[in-house]
């Protein structure tokens, strides 16, 4: 316990000492920065007179040009660069009833008619045929309504399941005059047509 307390008063006189050392030091250090002279920078500023003159024609833009007073006339197609080679549809015409009722005085009434096919699209060949050299045709039915557009297409019969897809989406686009039965425009299901896929060499 003696050893302690020798060791412990000891080590706190070294502490005391020590830092009353460093006081000291900073104490004469202090002293010598207030009574030195410190070095002055002096500094030198350049002015530049500013370029009040401007040279206005250089931010000028230029006119644009003065359009055509009529358009240019529009090239010719050339029929040259058509590919010989690049696949057909063969697309028949629908088959459409014959007998066709004619009403009124001397069957000339002219309101009354059977349906008439107007516009034909063409199906596009679909790829993965072209690319294996498929060539099939599909059946196809379908009701032409009182607007004359297609509805309910189904199909009938086809040679390949690759060609059912691109036959219903053409018949969707087909247009017909309706029947017009006592001067109305009627329904007519049952219409069938053939869409045929070939590839020409």
């Amino acid at each position: 316990m003696i050893g302690r307390y020798i060791f412990s008063i000891a080590a706190g006189s070294a502490i005391t000492l020590s830092l009353i050392f460093v006081m000291h030091l900073l104490i004469e250090h202090a002293e010598d920065a207030v009574t030195t002279e410190r070095t002055k920078h002096q500094l030198d500023f350049v002015r530049v007179k500013r370029n009040e003159t401007l040279n206005t024609e250089d931010f000028t833009p230029e006119k644009p040009p003065k359009p055509p007073e009529t358009p240019p006339e529009i090239p010719p197609q050339d029929m040259d660069n058509i590919d010989p080679n690049a696949p057909t549809v063969n697309i028949p015409p629908p088959s459409v009833n014959s007998d066709i009722q004619m009403g009124g005085p001397a069957g000339m009434n002219v309101a009354e008619g059977d349906y008439l096919p107007i516009v034909r699209v063409a199906p596009v060949y679909p790829a993965r045929a072209l690319s294996r050299g498929i060539e099939g045709y599909v059946d196809m039915g379908f009701t032409v309504t009182v607007t004359g557009s297609v509805s309910n297409p189904i199909v009938l019969f086809s040679t390949s399941s690759l060609f059912e897809r691109a036959a219903t989406r053409a018949v969707l686009k087909f247009k017909y005059k309706p029947r017009v039965v006592d001067g109305i425009p009627v329904e007519v299901p049952g219409v069938k047509t053939r869409i045929t896929f070939k590839i020409e060499d």
